[in-house]
């Protein structure tokens, strides 16, 4: 029996590397609303397979799969007040809970890291569920 073009597509390829879903976090990042990236200031965009140990405990979670992403850094009101030592704001993207959530649901990986990003920047500054849904709205 002959393999399908399909099939043969799929039969010598890995998962995406970090570097490619850092590639795809850095291209949704730049299509996203100028004024929606503008509550960031300066930003960094990591990714690691998993979330390390103290941010498991620290935020309760059962198993490192359960975050896709993380925002640490300044809300808008602590970019302006005088600090010293300020830290760049920084999305930590966790490609296996990423990969993991793309094998079980019917949505395009781009569109998976898009939705992560928006929402990780939207809660970080306090973005109503409505806000985020018009903004991935938005770049779809």
């Amino acid at each position: 029996m002959a393999r399908s073009n399909q099939t043969a597509d799929w039969a010598n390829r890995l998962s995406p590397s970090i570097a490619e879903i850092e590639s795809l976090a850095i291209d949704a990042y730049a299509h996203l609303p100028e004024n929606f990236r503008s509550l960031c200031g300066e930003i960094t965009m990591q990714v690691s397979d998993f979330p390390d140990d103290q941010i498991i405990e620290d935020m309760g979670l059962e198993s490192p799969f359960d975050l896709m992403g993380l925002f640490e850094g300044n809300g808008i009101g602590e970019r302006f007040s005088l600090q010293t030592g300020d830290q760049v704001n920084r999305i930590t993207l966790y490609r296996r809970a990423i990969l993991d959530y793309w094998a079980e649901y019917e949505e395009a990986l781009g569109d998976i890291v898009t939705h992560v990003l928006i929402h990780e920047i939207g809660h970080h500054f306090g973005l109503s569920d409505e806000e985020m849904e018009r903004i991935e709205a938005s770049v779809e």
